[in-house]
């Protein structure tokens, strides 16, 4: 059953919901009317202590997420929201999934901005998916990473890059 465009769009914003969703926003209490709530406490056997919630909620998911240097733009709302609305610099990897130099280049530069956590993000554009992107920002050629910082472009490259320039272009960036 082909599926349609709003149908597609509807799906991908479900999806962004439920990942957006994180474990701070899950509040379990034993009066909790949460969905989550069964999941997060458990009864107590007769004659012990009771536990706090968050003690079991933290025996049994992790509390701290790994810090994530990229995330895939969802769409031209999600763009906005992500990137340009952005306060921090983000630099913008537009790339094919069948590009090789672009699987070299990607983790190379999530390597580059892992050492300086925080201080900026790599959103992932597809251009395969989000063509209106590729052709708003002038991209030509993949890979190509364009470095932007509330909303303004402040830089860009087209190509491989090695670590080296990588960490001075990202350092650049920054201000180091």
């Amino acid at each position: 059953m082909p599926q349609t465009l709003e149908t597609e769009m509807a799906y991908r914003q479900l999806a962004r919901r439920v990942w957006a969703l994180s474990v701070k926003d899950i509040r379990c209490s034993p009066i909790s009317t949460s969905p989550f709530a069964s999941a997060c406490v458990r009864p107590c056997a007769p004659g012990r202590p009771s536990r706090s919630p968050s003690l079991v909620l933290s025996r049994s998911l992790s509390l701290t997420s790994p810090h994530r240097v990229s995330f895939n733009v969802q769409d031209k709302e999600d763009f906005t929201e992500r990137v340009i609305n952005n306060n921090l610099p983000v630099l913008v990897d537009f790339h094919a999934h069948w590009c090789g130099p672009c699987k070299i280049l990607g983790p190379r530069l999530e390597k580059a901005v892992a050492k300086q956590p925080g201080l900026v993000t790599i959103a992932k554009v597809d251009i395969d998916e989000h063509t209106d992107l590729a052709i708003e920002y002038g991209v030509s050629a993949v890979p190509t990473v364009i470095a932007m910082q509330d909303g303004h472009i402040i830089d860009r490259f087209v190509g491989i890059q090695d670590e080296d320039q990588l960490d001075s272009f990202v350092g650049k960036l920054i201000g180091q």
